[in-house]
């Protein structure tokens, strides 16, 4: 499908250029408006109901009734091979956990057909003094057809081996590209902070790593394919994304934050035109002349 087709439906968009288009409006009516079936790959992170500045908090049978309806007009915006990453966080369900792990209060919630649990390890975060200082979350992989749905293990495969050159009856063991990365991921946080903020960092107070959604990106989807995030916060999505090659839809309610990923996008849209805009001459390169 192409992008023009869903503008049509939903109107003018806050922003569109290259393959990116953003709404400024609710996700779920969005969603809803639109066709069914165009997006390859669906990864985002929702308010984890826990008193940021950016949600309304509510009960937890209110939260998880919204969640439930976010995730299935998600899955109807979806191809049939489609897949969908999800990352929540913890939040208290009273009289029975403290840090209750949110995807866990919905596996059974959900049309997607749940593929596998990864856990992204973080290092950093809050510190405790009666228990283990969290320091990870779950992001769920589901796939709307278990049989059928886009995997390219090789483009996500970690150099990192210890033994790179092992061999058994003289072939080599391990895969020259690398190995599996498992499904524990250890990406750091983007951090805030004097001195310690992360070179990524934006005013956005909850914010993906891009290293995070670079590996499902190029695991799941094939260059061309289109993105959607429902949540676009800070546009790390988006971002990484347009730099993949890929096409991207989002939705935000919060003009500041669109601000920032329109600016986030933008700088690396203009960087990447530039890169194009250099040729090879005699060994040296020099940018084109793009006005003449």
């Amino acid at each position: 499908m192409e992008l023009t087709d869903l503008m049509r439906h939903l109107g003018t968009p806050a922003y569109e250029r290259d393959g990116v288009v953003l709404f400024r409006g609710d996700c779920v009516d969005g969603m809803r408006s639109l066709p069914e079936g165009w997006a390859d790959l669906v990864v985002t992170s929702p308010p984890y109901n826990i008193g940021k500045e950016y949600e309304q908090r509510l009960d937890l049978g209110q939260y998880l009734d919204w969640t439930e309806q976010w995730i299935g007009a998600a899955h109807r915006a979806s191809t049939a091979n489609g897949q969908f990453w999800l990352n929540l966080g913890y939040l208290e369900v009273k009289g029975r956990g403290r840090a209750v792990p949110i995807p866990y209060l919905m596996w059974d919630r959900t049309p997607f057909y749940l593929r596998q649990e990864v856990v992204w390890s973080y290092g950093a975060g809050t510190t405790s003094s009666r228990a283990f200082a969290p320091r990870n979350e779950k992001v769920l992989w589901y796939v709307k057809d278990p049989d059928a749905y886009y995997f390219d293990l090789d483009s996500v495969r970690d150099p990192d081996v210890k033994y790179p050159n092992q061999k058994k009856n003289g072939k080599l063991k391990v895969n020259p590209l690398g190995k599996n990365p498992g499904d524990v991921w250890y990406i750091p946080k983007v951090t805030s902070g004097y001195r310690r903020s992360s070179k990524e960092r934006t005013p956005h107070p909850a914010q993906f790593p891009e290293a995070l959604i670079e590996r499902i990106i190029l695991a799941c989807t094939r260059p061309g394919d289109i993105v959607l995030d429902p949540f676009m916060g800070s546009g790390t999505t988006a971002a990484v994304a347009a730099r993949l090659g890929r096409r991207c839809v989002g939705f935000e309610l919060r003009d500041d934050y669109l601000r920032v990923a329109v600016s986030r996008i933008e700088g690396l849209l203009d960087m990447r035109a530039s890169q194009l805009s250099i040729v090879e001459n005699d060994g040296e390169l020099r940018p084109i002349d793009n006005a003449g």
